[in-house]
């Protein structure tokens, strides 16, 4: 039996997948993934590089040479109409390389774009679809997405506890929780975030290294964040409320409760990791403390279950805020 070709969806999920490859390190840029497509076959793709530049179009346009006209073009975000001193505008690049459809997930909302790229396709007589996958492509691209709408970094709060809530024996012990799977499955998320955070008390108890120690991307190690009324050490920076954390895009809480109830107190928790061990501690270290909860009834509604999987014996679930703004 025939296979149905790739759809425009199958293709732009791909092109939103390799977006994740440029992220955190295209900040303060955009993460975009582009695939560039002709006769049912890739010919080349591209995400967006370490410091922004060159931009994903860019990369799979060089790579494609000749084969790009004529194809098809799958963008994450609208190709930008905006030349720099960095490089030329990818609607340009696009035009001047014969493209002969693009297909285009999200509407950039920067200013300087904001529609004019699409609209420099169109006048070029180049086919565009759009809104293919939006919700995805602007999910991938949630820490500079929140930073433009928001202006505020992306915030994932990182929870591993035993089955009945607690992140420690009652003396503080608490290595291990989980096994090796889920802290490796940690170390991947420290990978994507620019900066990681830690509370007073977790950065005096534990004096955690907060690096990624998976091979191949231990120079992915994030900026190290400490929540403190006080100063910080060498190596570290200062941090005195949820809302004072300025020049990244996206940041990781990890510990501990007093730190992790701060910034859900402020609402400031865009998406929560929750690793479960199969374990009882029964009168350990509770995993929140106080988050200004007054009434029950506010408490639902606030969180939506985006994944679920094991990993070894634990199981993670991941959460994102459900925000109507």
């Amino acid at each position: 039996m025939r296979l149905a070709p790739p759809t425009d969806a199958d293709w732009m999920a791909a092109a939103i997948a390799l977006s994740r490859r440029g992220r955190p390190s295209a900040a303060p840029n955009p993460n975009v993934g582009c695939l560039i497509v002709k006769g049912c076959k890739v010919v080349a793709r591209g995400w967006t590089q370490a410091g922004g530049r060159p931009h994903a179009e860019a990369v799979a346009l060089a790579a494609a040479g000749d084969a790009a006209r004529g194809a098809t073009a799958y963008v994450s975000l609208e190709p930008c109409a905006h030349a720099s001193d960095r490089g030329p505008a990818c609607s340009d690049l696009l035009v001047a390389a014969g493209v002969a459809r693009i297909v285009i997930a999200a509407q950039d909302p920067d200013p300087r774009t904001d529609g004019a790229g699409i609209a420099r396709l169109r006048a070029a007589g180049i086919e565009v679809v759009e809104g293919v996958l939006p919700a995805e492509a602007r999910a991938a691209m949630a820490p500079w997405w929140t930073r433009r709408r928001a202006g505020r970094p992306f915030v994932t709060l990182k929870l591993a506890t035993s089955l009945d809530g607690c992140i420690a024996m009652a003396d503080g012990a608490s290595r291990w929780i989980t096994g090796d799977r889920a802290r490796a499955h940690g170390h991947l998320e420290r990978a994507m975030h620019q900066a990681i955070l830690v509370g007073r008390g977790t950065f005096a108890a534990d004096a955690p290294r907060l690096d990624v120690r998976l091979p191949g991307l231990e120079a992915r190690s994030p900026h190290k964040l400490l929540l403190t009324s006080g100063t910080a050490p060498e190596g570290w920076t200062a941090v005195a409320s949820p809302d004072a954390i300025d020049g990244v895009d996206s940041v990781l809480v990890e510990g501990g409760a007093s730190a992790a109830a701060a910034f859900l107190a402020a609402d400031r928790v865009d998406r929560l990791l929750l690793y479960r061990a199969p374990i009882l501690i029964g009168g350990g270290k509770a995993a929140l403390g106080d988050i200004g909860l007054t009434d029950l009834a506010a408490a639902h509604g606030r969180w939506r279950l985006a994944d679920s999987r094991m990993l070894g014996s634990d199981r993670l679930d991941v959460y994102e805020r459900v925000r109507r703004d």
